[in-house]
This record gives structure tokens, C-alpha cells and sequence, in this order.
């Protein structure tokens, strides 16, 4: 390895959105090196392929160059090392430039003007106005990618582990544009990969970043229900509709907001129907995730027969199930409620899965299930640890009740896929959704193990 690669080895395990932590690093290689800024400061858009236990992943890195001393202290903590570089014998300062404002800005004018040059393209939504010349901060707490914020204007996403192909993300917001549910599309960034379909050896246009609306007076979706457990937890023996701080008004909005953006995907892109040996094939795949969970975690054993049993009568739907493309990963942290109403963000789906698979067209109902989880989650979360968590807990059962059913009739009332009618397609996919919350909870954060839990106990009662 160069030295370069010798320091993102050591570099990239420690970042928030590599996912490969706890699993040794067998090799780094620069797959791609594409100069935006040439000189000093200089900025590289790197492709690194990280190799572990015989597989390759691959992630984007925007690397700042600076000569060494030349550090600026504000970029301190985004130091990557010092090393010679390829073809040059003076010694750099690299550093994580998604941090260096002075270097991001060439990232907003390429969109702007659509560069394209040395393997990367910067492309404009037609008719998407940009205003350049704004510095870029970066927004903390992401897990997955890094996003810049310029000004008050603009969020440009920047996806840091890659898979060949257009992201979702751009492409259901593309699809979307024009819509007041989603954050208005300005333009995107991408390079070629080569495809990772068996025995294709073509290269496919791969997006890099996504730049939209930034919704400078948005409050988080889950911020908000947080609240009004809260609220409810001051006076636990009210109904949650009597107490302060009710929100099933902006579940059953946010449901017709999500039956709205599924009705529009439906009318902008492919639609299917999925036949009964592909609703047993979809069966076989949740039953499969439940023996891997009880094998990993023997407590969810007690609840297999009923979960089973869903995932039967899943698999004995009668009447053809209409698919879609979907948001796939939907939950209260990617909806933000602003002044004119919800707004659904993220539509980029589990980055962990490749591409190729997130753009399989998938039951709306899938993305249903995946809301009344969280609101499960929102209504649940706070009393880990605490005092009072007995005497809360049917507030809680009653908080999630309350607002689930909100969400569902709203949903249903815009247009959406009743789910009262179709019970064992919503059910099957919560019960899914829950086992791999179990097994999410069981490696990453075992404490939190007993909502979804909990919440299987409760729903298979």
C-alpha cells in the first residue's frame, strides 16, 4: 500500500459511517482518484476500496491536500496524517475536506455551472436554480453519509459507502420534484463504477451526492413524538388523546403525507404484481431472518410460533399484491414537520444493501409497518433505565396505540393501501421488521433489546 492508503486504513474504521467496524481490514487501495481543486489547497474526490474477511466494500472520501504545517487548527480534528503522495516527494497534510469550506464551495459552483471533467460529472435539475459563493458547514449526528449545509439554501448529501448504480435517493427525489412532501432536487454529483452484476463488465453512472432544499425551519419527526411521550408521561393516567402534547393529529397528517408521495411514485415509475410464489418466496425470507435471530437471541424463541404463523398467512394471501417503489427505510427520523406541513427525507433506503436490490418495487405497506415500529420505538426508548418505567409502561403501550391508528387512518383517508383490510400483509412485514430490530439491539445496543421485544410480546398477544 502507499502511504496514503496506510493512513485511511487506520483512518476510516474510526469514522461514523463505515460499516464495516469490529471486522479486520485486510487491505485499502485507491480505486479512484478525481481532482475537483488542483493546487494548494487541494481537493481529491477519492473512491477507496476497503477490503475484509474476502469481500470489498467501497467508500468516498473527500481528501483535502495541504502542505504539512499548513494546517489550519479549525481542521485539526479532521486530520487523516501526513504522507508523501503518489508521483510527488514533499510531504502533505491530508485531511477529511468535507470540513474545509474554502474547498466545498468548488463543489456547489460544479454543480452550478455542470462541470465534468477528470471521470466525476456535476449535474443541474433543469430549470434549478443555484446561488453559489455560500460556505458549508457540516451537520452532525449522521450515521451513514455526510452532509454539508450552504447557508441557509442548500444540503448536499454526499454518500459515503458506494454501490454501483443511480441512488434511490436521487431518483425517487427526481421522480418527486414539484411535490410539497419532498425537498426540492437542485442537481447531483456522480462517476462511473464498474457494475456489480455477475458476469457484466460494464462501468454504470453511480451518484456521489444529492443537493436539495435545506429546511432551515424543519423540527424532526422523532423530536417531536419524543415530546409528546413526554408530555403524557407528566399525566400517565389521561388518555394520551386528553393529555397535553397530543400527536396523533400529526400522525394522521403524516400518514396522509406518506399515502400522497406513494400515490405519486406510483404514477411516476413501474409498478408490478407480485404472484403467490413470489409472496412464498418473500415468506421464505422472513422466516429464514426469524431462525438466524432465535439461533443469535434465544429470548425471542417463545414468540417463533406466532411469528410464523403471520409469516404464513402472509405467504397464503389470496389476492395479488401490488409493488412499488418505496422509501424503505421510513421512520420518524427521516419526516421533518415544517411550517407548511411533513416532509419525508432520505429516500436512499438501507445503505448496507446494494443498489440494485434497494430499487426492487416493494408493498407501500412495507414502509407503513416500518412508521408504526417507530412510533413503537418513540413511545418506549425513554423509560429504559429509569424509576418509573412500570408504572409508565401503559401510557406507553397506549401513547404507541394511539398513534399508530392515527397514522393508519390518515394514510388510508389520502388514498393509501388500507391497512385494516390487509392485515396479514402489514402484519408480516412489522413482525419482520421487529426480528430485525432484535437482532440490531442484540450487537449494537443491547440495553434498548426490550422494545422490540416488548413490542412483539404485545403484538402477538
Amino acid at each position: 500500500m502507499s502511504q496514503l492508503e496506510d493512513l485511511l486504513a487506520g483512518w476510516i474504521p474510526r469514522q461514523r459511517w463505515f460499516a464495516g467496524k469490529g471486522t479486520p481490514i485486510e487491505k485499502v487501495m485507491v480505486e479512484a482518484e478525481h481532482p475537483v481543486v488542483t493546487g494548494e489547497p487541494g481537493l481529491r474526490l477519492l473512491v477507496v476500496e476497503v477490503g475484509q474477511q474476502g469481500s470489498t466494500s467501497r467508500y468516498q472520501v473527500l481528501l483535502g491536500v495541504r502542505r504539512a504545517g499548513h494546517l489550519r487548527d479549525e481542521l485539526a480534528h479532521a486530520t487523516i496524517g501526513v504522507c508523501e503522495l503518489p508521483g510527488d516527494s514533499s510531504t502533505w497534510a491530508v485531511y477529511d475536506a468535507a470540513h474545509d469550506p474554502e474547498l466545498t464551495t468548488s463543489l456547489l459552483e460544479g454543480i452550478a455551472d455542470e462541470r465534468g471533467a477528470d471521470g466525476i460529472r456535476f449535474r443541474r435539475m433543469p430549470g434549478a436554480p443555484i446561488r453559489t459563493g455560500q460556505r458549508s458547514i457540516v451537520l452532525t449526528g449522521e450515521q451513514s453519509n455526510t452532509s454539508l449545509v450552504y447557508g441557509e439554501d442548500y444540503v448536499l448529501k454526499t454518500f459515503r459507502r458506494l454501490w454501483p448504480g443511480r441512488n434511490p435517493d436521487l431518483e425517487l427525489t427526481a421522480a418527486l420534484a414539484g411535490s410539497p412532501f419532498v425537498a426540492r432536487p437542485h442537481g447531483w454529483i456522480e462517476t462511473d463504477l464498474p457494475s456489480d452484476r455477475p458476469g457484466d463488465g460494464s462501468s454504470v453512472p453511480t451518484t456521489l451526492a444529492l443537493l436539495q432544499d435545506y429546511l432551515r425551519s424543519a423540527t424532526d419527526g422523532w423530536v417531536l413524538a419524543a415530546t409528546s411521550v413526554r408530555d403524557l408521561y407528566d399525566t400517565p393516567d389521561l388518555p394520551p388523546g386528553d393529555a397535553g402534547g397530543d400527536f396523533a393529529g400529526e400522525a394522521e397528517r403524516l400518514g396522509s403525507a406518506t399515502a400522497a408521495v406513494h400515490r405519486a411514485l406510483s404514477r411516476e415509475l413501474p409498478t408490478d404484481v407480485l404472484t403467490p410464489d413470489m409472496l412464498g418466496d418473500l415468506a421464505a425470507g422472513m422466516r429464514h431472518r426469524l431462525e438466524s435471530a432465535t439461533a443469535e437471541i434465544p429470548e425471542l424463541s417463545r414468540y417463533a410460533p406466532a411469528l410464523r404463523a403471520a409469516y404464513d398467512a402472509f405467504a397464503a394471501v389470496a389476492e395479488p399484491l401490488p409493488v412499488q417503489r418505496i422509501h424503505g427505510d421510513y421512520h420518524l427520523g427521516q419526516v421533518v414537520r415544517t411550517d407548511a406541513g411533513w416532509v419525508l427525507l432520505d429516500f436512499e433506503g438501507e445503505p448496507a444493501v446494494p443498489v440494485r436490490d434497494r430499487r426492487r418495487p416493494s408493498s407501500p405497506l412495507r414502509d407503513v409497518a416500518g412508521m408504526l415500529r417507530s412510533f413503537d420505538y418513540a413511545a418506549h426508548y425513554q423509560l429504559i433505565g429509569s424509576a418509573s418505567e412500570e408504572t409508565l409502561a401503559p401510557a406507553a403501550r397506549a401513547w404507541a396505540r394511539h398513534n399508530r391508528d392515527a397514522f393508519c387512518a390518515g394514510y388510508a383517508a389520502a388514498g393509501g393501501v388500507d391497512p385494516e383490510k390487509h392485515q396479514a400483509v402489514l402484519r408480516a412485514f412489522e413482525y419482520d421488521k421487529a426480528v430485525y430490530e432484535v437482532m440490531y439491539e442484540a450487537r449494537n445496543r443491547p440495553s434498548w433489546l426490550r422494545i422490540p421485544l416488548d413490542s412483539i410480546a404485545e403484538l402477538t398477544r
